[in-house]
């Protein structure tokens, strides 16, 4: 006499069930998508670097006389001229990724709807949170990344080329090592980085936002109705508290993580830095909540906005 359980088994053939995805496996592969799909964001940097270096080598027919002159004189403003080059690298390298972030998330979500893709992506079993997450991490995490990587070893090939150059000349490479100092100017550059990027995060939220309401010509919708904003405060008022509040968010960052002193320096030590301030600032955390604001309308407009 069979048992139930027997009866059951041969009544029913057994179907395998596929198992369920971890869930960080489609924020992974979403991520892994934008860049597939998105590749200026790490060559435009690459690029960027790559000019960088080219001006350097033309430099480097001067070098041994900046050399002789920062050894005769260490205090002279010819010291500067050492570490110039390599500020000026990852100024030009951070900038290109801020515009690079900027083109990037006004056609995030735009560009789906546009040519009606988002019809097959949201087929797939990824939640609009997760997409719009995705879309984030790009120019929160992933830039950042990308131009520490890219402003540390074009840095170093810098120095590398440089000390070769005193070498062959006959002079100490060591006076660079000493006026850059490459451990130190790292982690210079990461609390940059760092700070930079969350100050930005409001303006990458509004962005995104506006990736998913425009239909068209995003990047009018993200800054005409801020221009017009600002034009009545100060035809009806006489005021510009908008155009200081949009300033400040834009140049705040300086202000509130370094110190003041810094302008127009290099920021050659870490004293320079104020991340207790930083951190401390009404600013930041206004900004975050606001960032996080425009982040879940983001997602709202894309789980119900239709195809451009």
């Amino acid at each position: 006499m069979s048992s139930p359980a027997n009866v059951e088994s041969l009544g029913e053939p057994q179907v395998d069930r596929p198992a369920a995805l971890p869930a960080t496996q489609p924020f992974y592969w979403s991520v892994r998508r934008e860049l597939w799909e998105h590749r200026a964001v790490y060559i435009a940097p690459l690029v960027v670097a790559g000019v960088v270096v080219v001006g350097f080598v033309i430099r480097l027919a001067s070098l041994p006389q900046t050399e002789l002159a920062v050894a005769s004189l260490p205090t002279a403003p010819q010291a500067s001229n050492l570490e110039r080059p390599y500020a000026i690298a990852a100024a030009a390298i951070i900038f290109c990724a801020l515009i690079v972030g900027v083109f990037y998330c006004l056609g995030a979500l735009n560009n789906e709807r546009r040519d009606r893709t988002i019809l097959f992506w949201k087929s797939l079993p990824v939640s609009d949170l997760t997409t719009v997450l995705s879309k984030a991490f790009i120019p929160l995490i992933t830039l950042p990344v990308v131009v520490f990587a890219i402003t540390v070893v074009t840095q170093l090939v810098m120095l590398i080329l440089g000390s070769a150059v005193l070498l062959v000349n006959g002079l100490d490479p060591a006076t660079i090592w000493t006026h850059w100092p490459m451990l130190r100017m790292s982690v210079g550059l990461l609390y940059c980085l760092a700070i930079l990027t969350l100050w930005y995060a409001p303006i990458y939220g509004w962005l995104l936002l506006v990736s998913g309401w425009a239909r068209r010509m995003p990047i009018l919708w993200a800054t005409l109705p801020l221009l017009g904003l600002c034009l009545v405060e100060r035809i009806g008022f006489n005021t510009s508290h908008i155009v200081a509040l949009l300033v400040y968010r834009l140049q705040g960052f300086v202000s509130e993580g370094f110190g003041t002193e810094v302008h127009g320096k290099v920021i050659d030590h870490l004293a320079f830095l104020t991340p207790g301030r930083f951190f401390g600032s009404p600013g930041l955390w206004l900004g975050l909540v606001a960032a996080v604001a425009f982040l879940g309308a983001a997602v709202w407009l894309r789980r119900y906005r239709e195809p451009g």
